[in-house]
């Protein structure tokens, strides 16, 4: 991926989704990680939400980041055609997904999108469903169908390319904030 080639896809991340599961504190942090970086970089952002009467709006913390959010009620964002050609007609091929739940509209969105033509990478650590064996099966058959698996700040980095700029010591600052609460990496204490 290159900041030139790609966009980032913000899934249905909504209160009421949210609050059917359990997902680490860390989903909605690396997903504004994402955000933040691809605003920095110039990289297109769209995100989607499902059915917002029913399940509520995208959550706060990541509403503030978005513009207007296009609704639906196909799993699949394919319904909203205007994203892919959208993409399309700016050059864009290479798309970023995050979102929830990963064994739906995620999955069903990455199926449809590599369908589509596109190359398809999935933040793993910005995807979650209800049940582990739902995401861990889901990720695995997305990636046997020819998506590429990476994580949030492997998709910062490569968006990045270069060290030494101004983006440099921004995404730096983003890939340094330490998570949430309760999910430190290995060997780090606050």
């Amino acid at each position: 991926m290159s900041r030139h080639d790609s966009a980032l896809l913000v899934i249905d991340v909504q209160t009421k989704l949210l609050a059917a599961m359990s997902p680490p504190p860390t989903l909605v942090w690396n997903i504004g990680r994402l955000i933040d970086g691809a605003r920095i970089l110039g990289v297109a952002v769209e995100a989607t939400e499902q059915y917002p009467k029913g399940l509520g709006a995208t959550t706060g913390a990541l509403a503030q980041r978005l513009g207007d959010i296009p609704s639906k009620l196909m799993f699949s964002c394919r319904v909203l055609s205007q994203l892919f050609t959208g993409w399309r007609d700016r050059g864009i091929h290479k798309i970023l997904v995050t979102g929830i739940e990963a064994h739906v509209c995620v999955q069903q969105t990455v199926l449809d999108l590599m369908a589509a033509g596109f190359q398809v990478y999935v933040a793993v650590d910005a995807v979650e469903s209800r049940y582990a064996i739902d995401r861990d099966t889901a990720l695995r058959r997305m990636e046997l169908s020819g998506a590429i698996l990476t994580t949030t700040e492997a998709a910062l980095f490569e968006w990045l390319e270069v060290a030494g700029t101004p983006e440099f010591k921004q995404v730096s600052a983003l890939v340094r904030q330490l998570p949430p609460a309760g999910d430190l990496p290995h060997g780090q204490v606050r």
